[in-house]
């Protein structure tokens, strides 16, 4: 049972039911963390800005929803790994082997295996990467605004991470376990 109740575009405070609503038109559906988050209009509101403003970034789809997976993998978020394996094969059509390598933060492609790269290290240090790190992301091809949009990213998933572990929402997604 989730430690926060779901709610619905009928049962969403104000500024919730809005933000659920529009966010159920783009995606086709409205999933439990969406409705657990309504919970806060802030929260949801400030996930959906962040999230969207990134979408526009220059990584993309796959790589995101690639690197979401790095990142729930190590923070263990069951949810996310599903949601994300999920919309990584059917939206942004990255095959399956890659979306199970990007779990490990590794990638057939050299440029995106940079960037899991870094992005497993970035959530592995809490932000505390060294130079030679960022050397060796630039070496590999990774742009300075790749990396500060990296850092998005890892800041995202974590905020969703965090949220879909401590509300324990059912997953309604196909579902990916950690291991």
């Amino acid at each position: 049972m989730p430690n926060l109740p779901l709610l619905d575009k009928t049962t969403a405070p104000g500024p919730a039911a809005d933000l659920l609503a529009q966010a159920e038109k783009k995606l086709g559906r409205l999933p439990n963390s969406f409705r657990a988050m309504a919970n806060s209009p802030a929260l949801l509101q400030a996930y959906l800005g962040l999230s969207g403003a990134l979408a526009g970034g220059t990584l993309p789809a796959g790589v995101r929803d690639q690197l979401a997976l790095t990142v729930a993998q190590y923070n263990g978020c069951s949810y996310c790994l599903s949601a994300h394996s999920y919309l990584g094969e059917h939206v942004a059509k990255v095959s399956p082997d890659e979306l199970e390598r990007a779990r490990h933060a590794t990638s057939a492609d050299p440029h995106t295996a940079a960037v899991l790269g870094l992005a497993d290290a970035i959530v592995r240090t809490r932000g505390h990467v060294g130079a030679e790190v960022l050397d060796k992301a630039r070496a590999d091809g990774v742009t300075d605004s790749e990396i500060a949009e990296i850092v998005g990213q890892v800041a995202l998933n974590v905020l969703t991470n965090y949220f879909n572990v401590l509300s324990d929402v059912d997953i309604d997604w196909p579902v990916v376990v950690t291991v």
